[in-house]
């Protein structure tokens, strides 16, 4: 691994007080040290910033720089961290703020870029978490995904947080070109917009941080058997098909950024969405959609026969 490869890591903050300092300093403990932080503040009311401007008197602006987010939810304020095109460096990692990140994490990730030719593909690296409560006690992991990443998948399921994600210089200039669009999540997004223009998605089994589960936390890793229930009741509710609307809309709207198969399966997507119930299994199987376990694939087929994806 060059230890000269420089990361920007994007952190999101809203309210995050409590955890803020302790994911600080699990980043300042990396093994990697060629980093620095973009703290995008979305407006706190709390003591975050007092937090975040305390850190950045210890390490220098060059180390943490603070700047305010567009104060319409973590998605964008990410985005706009990614789109910016002034912000440059080798890779970018994009970082929750009440998380504690495992010491070798950019390491692991870097020593994954620089162990593949073409720089000019867009990759980008994810993988499992290792969940925990408030005292980082464990929770267990979250499931582990083993099939094939593909747009296919992408149009119906995100496989990982945002938290694990590292990307580089490729995959960031194909998010400048994007631009700020209205999605659902940073991190599916970028699943969808990657593999939709034929890049890479590497998908690392074993878990680099401690994905913090609290009551405040803003996306959780639904893995109780309550959370499943709520998430099922919230497809058949129809909100899923809703945020698909949103993603295939604004995928819709980077057509020209996407290879020819993926556009080809985007427009069979569409109309899959919009068929009536006798086309509409046909058209799932000719699009070839999957989910990556075959709990999701069975609700997949149940929410395609009350056209609810």
């Amino acid at each position: 691994m060059n230890a000269n490869s420089s990361v920007a890591i994007f952190m999101s903050t809203y309210n995050g007080q409590q955890f803020l300092a302790e994911q600080l300093q699990s980043i300042e403990q990396q093994a990697h040290r060629n980093w620095r932080v973009l703290l995008s503040d979305d407006g706190s009311s709390d003591d975050t910033l007092l937090i975040a401007k305390q850190f950045q008197q210890q390490w220098g602006n060059d180390r943490l720089l603070i700047r305010q987010g567009p104060k319409q939810g973590f998605c964008l304020n990410f985005l706009s961290m990614a789109c910016d095109p002034i912000i440059k460096a080798d890779y970018y990692a994009f970082s929750d703020q009440d998380d504690v990140w495992m010491a070798d994490k950019l390491a692991r990730a870097l020593a994954y870029f620089e162990s593949v030719s073409e720089p000019s593909l867009p990759r980008v690296y994810c993988g499992r978490t290792q969940n925990v409560d408030e005292q980082l006690n464990s929770l267990g992991y979250s499931p582990l995904f083993a099939l094939p990443r593909s747009f296919r998948n992408a149009l119906v399921q995100s496989i990982a947080g945002g938290n694990t994600m590292v990307f580089n210089q490729a995959a960031k200039e194909l998010i400048e070109q994007a631009g700020l669009l209205k999605v659902v999540s940073h991190d599916w997004w970028l699943y969808q917009l990657i593999k939709g223009a034929g890049g890479v998605v590497f998908y690392d089994p074993e878990p680099s941080i401690l994905y913090r589960q609290h009551a405040n936390g803003l996306v959780g890793a639904n893995l109780s058997i309550g959370a499943r229930y709520d998430r099922f009741i919230f497809a058949i509710n129809g909100g899923f098909k809703q945020w698909n609307t949103i993603n295939y809309e604004a995928l819709c709207s980077v057509k020209h950024l996407l290879t020819k198969d993926s556009r080809d399966i985007l427009r069979l997507f569409g109309a899959f969405r919009g068929a009536k119930f006798k086309d509409r299994v046909r058209l799932l199987e000719v699009c070839g959609l999957y989910r990556q376990t075959w709990q999701g694939t069975i609700s997949l087929w149940i929410a395609t026969l009350i056209n609810k994806v």
